[in-house]
């Protein structure tokens, strides 16, 4: 028989309340606990950390704390990826932040979906769709990137928009709903 998990990581309806899954966010919080009691001083301390909580962290990528995720094994970070203080990560299912990417303050990258039927989000049904950031994108202060959405390479998202479908390569975004407005020079 399948896990919950195991429909989490298939991209199916799971049971967010398994105890099983409940576990592990405990122990990830645990984790962006310590990250974000860390002295920024402590270089090496903070990144020992983000390897262990990340499911990659490639090099001179830097995180500001605070930062919180649920599972943490989900998100790979980019070389050279800047995420700026406030950064939450909702990481059911696989977050890719690409090479040279900016990441404001205070934004939030989410894969969990609810269902609309009362009953079932009662009972704790999820699903969860990955979220993607292409290298070299920038995202704005405050920017909310909804389940499935992609960013794509060079594109700029202003600051509080709301991503609910993929944008471009390219592209200035802004918005809410977040939109294109303009193709960006490179």
């Amino acid at each position: 028989m399948d896990s919950e998990k195991d429909r989490m990581l298939r991209g199916e309806p799971y049971l967010a309340n398994d105890p099983a899954l409940l576990e592990e966010r405990r122990q990830c919080r645990l984790v962006c606990e310590r990250f974000n009691a860390t002295s920024f001083g402590d270089t090496a301390a903070r990144r020992a950390i983000l390897e262990q909580l990340l499911g990659g962290l490639a090099e001179d990528a830097e995180v500001m704390a605070p930062f919180e995720c649920d599972y943490g094994y989900h998100i790979t970070i980019g070389a050279r990826t800047f995420i700026n203080y406030g950064a939450v990560i909702l990481d059911g299912a696989k977050v890719t932040i690409g090479d040279d990417v900016q990441i404001g303050p205070s934004v939030h990258l989410l894969t969990a979906l609810h269902p609309l039927d009362p009953t079932e989000r009662r009972r704790g049904t999820e699903t969860a769709k990955p979220v993607t950031i292409g290298d070299g994108a920038w995202l704005g202060t405050g920017v909310v990137v909804c389940p499935g959405a992609t960013i794509g390479v060079n594109t700029v998202v202003g600051a509080g928009s709301v991503v609910m479908k993929d944008m471009p390569a390219g592209h200035l975004c802004f918005g809410n709903p977040c939109r294109v407005v303009r193709e960006v020079k490179t």
